[in-house]
């Protein structure tokens, strides 16, 4: 999937994941998207609520590893 920013939070633990992201979105235009790749487990349950609170898009969310990679559109 193609994106506009990338964000390294590998070996980043809750909430700094969800924090760099919502920095990183904030500077970002809208219909931009965001790629985002984390370490923590927790991040794919704080990914998809982060999403609906905020009403950006969760494009798309995968498992590698021990890395977990999100797609989020900036509404």
């Amino acid at each position: 999937m193609e994106f506009d920013k990338d964000l390294d939070a590998r070996g980043l633990n809750c909430p700094l994941p969800i924090l760099k992201a919502k920095k990183a979105l904030a500077e970002m235009m809208s219909g931009e998207v965001l790629r985002v790749v984390a370490t923590d487990s927790g991040s794919v349950r704080d990914f998809q609520a982060f999403a609906k609170q905020t009403g950006n898009q969760l494009l798309e969310q995968s498992e590698s590893g021990q890395e977990f990679t999100f797609y989020m559109r900036r509404k």
